[in-house]
C-alpha cells in the first residue's frame, strides 16, 4: 500500500479517469470490465465443488484420538422424514382448539413445509419471528408477524430506531430468555410455523390476543405432543415410514465397533421409544453395540445438575431401587448426571466425541465446561450445499462480491451523475442479495448466512461443534484415523485475493490464468 493515498482510495494503485473524460462513462467501463472479468474467472464446471456428504471442521481434530463416542438419539441416530412436522403441527392445533378452546377456524390452517428454517428468534412481546446474525442485528426483510412481513421501517422502529436487539438483556445462554425465545432443534419447525398460523388468524380477524398468554398455549400444545407420548405412537407404528437412513446408522456403529472404540447413548427419550427405533435400524441385539446407554436424561441439566442420580431399568423398562455404583455394559439406566457419568467411567476430555443436533442441549456444555469433542447433526446442510453447488448461485455470489468492492472504491466520485451510477449499482446489489437468500428460503434465506454476516446460530455452530455434518453416516467417508483439518479462512485485512479487490484496481492483475485455477 502506497503511503499519501487519496482519502477513499483503496490502498494501491487506483486508476482514475483520463483527464477531460466523464466519470460516468469511466465507472460504467470499469462495471463492464469487471463483468467479464468475473466471467473469466468461473468458466464452466467451477459448480459441484462441494460435497453433500462431507464432514465440515471448525477445529482441528484427529479421529485416531478418540476412544468413545457418545450419541444423541434423535435427529443424531434417528433421522426422520417430514411427515412427521405436518402430524406435529396438526395435532398441536388440534389440542389448541378443543383444550385450550381456541377458535375453530384455526382447523383451516395445514403446516407449510419450507416456511421457517431453524435458528430463528421470536420475540414474544412483539409476536416477530426474525433471524439475527452473529453481531444480533435482525436481517431485514426476515421479520414476520404471523404468515406476513413486517416493513423493514417497522422493525427498526420497534426496536428504537435500530436495528440491532439486545439480546444480553432478553435471552438467556440457551436461547430461552423471558421475552426472546431461539428455535434451535429440527422439532420447532412446526411450532414456529403453528404460532404463524394462529397469530395470522388472530390477525386476519381482527381478534386482539395477549403475547405472552398465545406463546405459551403454543408451546405447552407442543411440548404435549411429545411429553404425554402422542409422537412416539405415531412412529412406533410405522417406524418404515418416519425413520431414515437406518442401514446406515448400523454400518457407523458396527465400524466403530470393529475398530475397538467404545459407544454410549444420552437421549432425553424414553427407553421403549428408543428401543422399537434401535431394532428397527441396528437389529435386536443393538445393545451389544453400546458400552452405556441412558434414556431420559433430561439434557441441558444433565450436564449441568448434579443432584440427579442415575436409576437402572430392567429388560421391560421397569424402573429398579438399588443404588447405582457402576455403569454396567447392556444395562440401561434414567436420568443421572455428567458428573456421577464421569466420575464412574472415566471418560472425560479429547477422548470423547460426543454427536447431537441441539447445539445448546447436546453440545455447549460438553465443550465449554468439560473438554469433549463435539460433533454437530445439521441435516440442512445436505440441502444448502446443493444449492451453493449450482451455477446460479455461484454467479451471482461472485458478482455480488465483485459489485460490493467496486461500490466501495468508487464512491469517491461525488458529482450528481456518478451519485447516480452508485445508486443502480447499490439497487442491483440489494437485488442480487435478495435473489441468492430467496434461493435457500423465500422467507428467511440459509440458516448459516444473512446477507454478508454469519447468522447467530452459525456462529454457535463454529462455537460449539469441532465438527459438523448433514448425517451420522458421513462418517462412512472417512478413515477411523482421519484428521480434519480447518481451512484457514481470511480476516477481513488478510483477503489480497478476494474477488472485489481483483477485480476493481486495488491489484495488478497480469495473472489472470493462474487465478482461475483459485475456486
Amino acid at each position: 500500500a502506497r503511503r499519501g493515498a487519496e482519502p477513499g482510495s483503496a490502498a494501491g494503485s487506483q486508476p482514475l479517469p483520463a483527464e477531460g473524460a466523464d466519470t460516468k462513462t469511466y465507472l460504467w467501463a470499469r462495471y463492464h470490465e469487471m463483468k467479464k472479468l468475473v466471467y473469466d474467472l468461473l468458466p464452466p464446471g467451477v459448480c459441484n465443488l462441494l460435497n453433500p456428504a462431507a464432514i465440515y471442521a471448525n477445529n482441528e481434530i484427529s479421529l485416531g484420538d478418540v476412544e468413545i463416542y457418545g450419541f444423541d438419539y434423535d435427529y443424531t441416530l434417528a433421522q426422520y422424514s417430514n411427515l412427521l412436522h405436518s402430524m406435529i403441527f396438526n395435532t398441536a392445533r388440534d389440542i389448541l382448539i378443543e383444550q385450550f378452546k381456541y377458535p375453530e377456524g384455526l382447523g383451516k390452517y395445514d403446516y407449510i413445509p419450507g416456511f421457517a428454517i431453524r435458528g430463528l428468534h421470536y420475540d414474544v412481546q412483539k409476536s416477530l419471528l426474525m433471524k439475527i446474525d452473529a453481531f444480533h442485528y435482525v436481517q431485514l426483510g426476515t421479520a414476520y408477524r404471523g404468515l406476513k412481513p413486517v416493513p423493514d421501517e417497522e422493525v427498526i422502529e420497534l426496536y428504537g430506531g435500530t436495528q440491532h436487539i439486545p439480546l444480553y438483556q432478553m435471552s438467556d445462554f440457551y436461547g430461552k430468555g423471558p421475552s426472546l425465545k431461539q428455535f434451535m432443534d429440527i422439532f420447532s419447525l412446526p411450532e414456529m410455523t403453528l404460532l404463524s398460523s394462529v397469530i395470522d388468524y388472530f390477525i386476519t380477524h381482527g381478534i386482539e390476543f395477549d403475547q405472552v398468554h398465545l406463546y405459551k398455549d403454543i408451546s405447552d400444545a407442543i411440548r404435549d405432543v411429545h411429553v404425554k407420548g402422542v409422537m412416539y405412537k405415531w412412529i412406533e407404528k410405522d417406524l418404515e415410514q418416519y425413520i431414515l437412513h437406518g442401514d446406515e446408522i448400523y454400518a457407523v456403529l458396527n465400524r466403530l465397533v470393529n475398530h475397538k472404540k467404545k459407544l454410549f447413548l444420552i437421549t432425553n427419550s424414553p427407553f421403549s421409544f428408543v428401543d422399537k427405533g434401535m431394532k428397527h435400524m441396528v437389529g435386536k441385539n443393538w445393545r451389544d453395540l453400546f458400552d452405556m446407554v441412558i434414556v431420559q436424561a433430561d439434557k441441558p441439566n444433565f450436564f449441568t445438575d448434579r443432584r440427579k442420580p442415575f436409576r437402572k431399568l430392567d429388560d421391560k423398562g421397569s424402573l429398579q431401587w438399588d443404588k447405582i455404583n457402576q455403569l454396567e455394559k447392556g444395562k440401561i439406566y434414567k436420568e443421572g448426571n455428567l458428573f456421577d457419568f464421569l466420575r464412574l467411567t472415566g471418560w472425560r476430555g479429547s477422548k470423547v466425541l460426543y454427536f447431537g443436533d441441539h447445539l445448546y442441549s447436546d453440545l455447549a456444555d460438553l465443550m465449554l465446561r468439560h473438554g469433549w469433542r463435539t460433533g454437530a447433526i445439521v441435516p440442512e446442510l445436505e440441502t444448502e450445499i446443493r444449492i451453493i453447488n449450482t451455477e446460479q448461485y455461484m454467479h451471482s455470489l461472485t458478482w455480488q462480491q465483485a459489485l460490493t468492492g467496486l461500490l466501495e472504491r468508487m464512491q469517491m466520485y461525488q458529482d450528481a451523475e456518478s451519485k447516480q451510477v452508485l445508486l443502480e449499482w447499490m439497487k442491483e446489489r440489494q437485488e442480487i442479495r435478495s435473489l441468492t437468500k430467496n434461493l435457500f428460503n423465500p422467507q428467511f434465506g440459509s440458516i448459516f448466512r444473512t446477507f454478508h454476516n454469519p447468522t447467530y446460530f452459525s456462529r454457535r455452530l463454529v462455537r460449539f461443534s469441532d465438527i459438523y455434518m448433514a448425517s451420522i453416516s458421513c462418517l462412512l467417508n472417512y478413515d477411523v484415523n482421519f484428521t480434519f483439518y480447518p481451512r484457514r479462512t481470511p480476516l477481513q485485512h488478510e483477503a489480497p485475493l478476494w474477488m472485489d479487490q481483483l477485480c476493481t484496481g486495488c491489484m495488478k492483475t497480469p495473472f489472470l490464468e493462474e487465478m482461475v485455477h483459485i475456486r
